[in-house]
């Protein structure tokens, strides 16, 4: 059996798509106890200050003193993995069907809550009594559950292929693994509070996962290692893609199931249907099982896939090992494989919410941005707010105007410049996508902690850990010398988050990490400027 112990590094919320080597000469990087990364390599000030030859190879790239050469973006992917076919009733047929069936829908929830019932009582009867939750459970108390289904193939036996996976396109499939296979399954801290559900997944012995906690997903692989591993626990399920699809894609796998190296069963559901899309995505729950109950009959097929084996070959990582699974499911669905991930799902729902008319237009596949970038979901999220604010037109787009109104910026040459590097297209309008990766290309290059500690040293030469309106304004004349007293208010209670009337160096930094775009106007600035000096008087953390 490969080694179980590599891959220390993934952990559940890897994506499938691994970043590209960087071009960049290495920098040394240390990390505050806020989280920002500053350099403290002393070829940084030779980069800032070696500016002129730079900027001549880099016309009309406000960012070129931080590293930027330039920026790239993806063209647009029209592919939606969570659009149900069918969310509405359309044609007569629909129609009549939902009327014929209608008097049989109480029955079919009477026997629907039934099944629900039976696993509770039964895994509540299990769980009495049981304390020790670290260990299996004992084999009477899971011989409590029984189950029966139909499927194509069979369950390798769990000595042979202790993890299963399986693509997710709606809430059935928990309910069918927990009647076929009663594993143990990983699953939301917040599924444990849900009635019946909650009882039922924890005799299931579940491992608890917070998605937006690095801890807890380290400690759901810590878990998925030991119980994968003996064999007194049930087969472990995980669902890698992280949230339901329509089953027409496969989206990114997150790499919990495959860093412990054991063998995986993949299972592949489909629901084969011509009126009635059962698929649980962009659609309520209620409205799902509604049409779900008012069909004449709802196919479902599982199919159980050949193991696979993680390689000998020591050099496969749990990145090879998931896209090798991943190509055998894609490949048995005959479904496409993309780059989106569950921070694409927030994305489109953020947007449904906001009552955007093609919602579907700000997802950017996730999986690759963050693989990148390294950016999370929750902040993609900022982001998508912060241009849904911009007053996006009925195809997503935003203008130049309304674009400097959100940043607090007037039209300039700098602001031109700005507008026009993300504008890769050089059409005069930008999209979500181009935002996003203008707005993490910034965040990620080599020198933009450091500049945004160096700009914050320009506005407080009296060191007092403080920047006053006039301070700012001093410090960003050289970019845009025609500012208004009004414009400079509103520039400066953009970065007084608080509204005390003064800029901390918390405020400061947690502006330009919501705006990172504005590290350009500080530029001229800091190319003409002491550096050593300044960094003299940064605090003695940073250095």
């Amino acid at each position: 059996m490969a080694d179980h112990h590599r891959d220390h590094d993934h952990d559940l919320s890897s994506p499938l798509l691994q970043s590209p080597r960087s071009d960049h000469s290495p920098v040394i990087i240390s990390i505050e106890a806020d989280g920002n990364d500053t350099v403290s390599d002393p070829a940084t000030q030779d980069q800032l200050n070696n500016h002129d030859t730079r900027y001549h190879n880099n016309p009309g790239n406000p960012y070129w003193f931080i590293g930027s050469d330039g920026l790239s973006v993806p063209g647009p992917n029209t592919a939606n993995p969570f659009l149900n076919d069918t969310p509405h009733v359309v044609g007569v047929y629909e129609f009549v069907k939902i009327v014929v069936c209608f008097p049989i829908v109480l029955i079919r929830l009477v026997l629907f809550g039934f099944c629900l019932l039976v696993g509770y009582l039964a895994t509540k009867l299990a769980l009495e009594g049981w304390k020790d939750k670290q260990n299996p459970m004992p084999v009477w108390r899971s011989r409590l559950i029984y189950h029966w289904i139909r499927r194509k193939g069979k369950p390798a036996p769990r000595q042979i292929a202790p993890i299963v996976v399986s693509n997710h396109i709606s809430y059935i499939e928990p309910i069918f693994f927990f009647y076929e296979l009663f594993p143990t399954i990983v699953a939301s801290e917040s599924h444990d509070s849900i009635p019946f559900v909650g009882t039922i997944i924890r005799a299931m012995q579940v491992i608890y996962v917070d998605r937006f906690s690095q801890s807890s997903r380290k400690n759901a692989v810590s878990e998925i290692k030991r119980k994968a591993s003996c064999d007194r626990f049930p087969r472990v399920l995980l669902f890698p893609e992280g949230t339901t699809t329509n089953g027409k894609f496969l989206i990114s796998f997150q790499l919990g199931a495959f860093i412990p190296a054991y063998p995986i069963q993949p299972v592949i559901v489909r629901y084969p249907h011509v009126h009635f899309d059962q698929s649980w995505g962009d659609v309520s729950l209620g409205k799902l099982m509604f049409r779900m109950f008012t069909q004449f009959h709802n196919f479902m097929e599982v199919e159980y896939l050949p193991v696979v084996f993680p390689s000998d070959n020591q050099k496969e990582n749990a990145l090879r090992f998931a896209e090798r699974t991943s190509h055998a499911m894609a490949s048995a669905l005959n479904a496409v494989q993309t780059s989106h991930a569950y921070g694409d799902l927030m994305l489109l729902m953020k947007a449904s919410e906001l009552k955007e008319e093609n919602a579907s237009s700000y997802m950017v596949e996730m999986a690759r941005v963050g693989s990148i970038f390294h950016i999370s979901s929750l902040e993609a999220v900022n982001f998508l707010e912060k241009f849904l604010s911009m007053n996006p037109d009925p195809s997503g787009c935003v203008k130049l105007l309304d674009f400097l109104s959100v940043l607090r910026l007037k039209t300039c040459p700098l602001s031109d410049e700005i507008f026009g590097f993300i504008d890769v297209d050089k059409n005069g309008s930008i999209t979500f996508k181009q935002f996003l990766y203008a707005s993490a290309h910034v965040m990620k290059l080599p020198l933009f902690w450091q500049a945004c500690e160096l700009a914050f040293a320009e506005c407080d030469p009296d060191g007092n850990g403080f920047i006053s309106e006039n301070q700012l304004e001093v410090t960003i004349r050289p970019a845009i010398p025609d500012l208004n007293k009004y414009e400079i208010d509103s520039l400066f209670r953009l970065f007084d988050s608080d509204g005390d009337g003064r800029v901390s160096r918390d405020d400061f930094i947690c502006c330009l990490r919501k705006n990172p775009l504005l590290i350009a106007i500080f530029s001229p600035t800091l190319l003409h400027t002491d550096l050593s000096e300044a960094r003299n008087r940064m605090p003695g953390d940073v250095i």
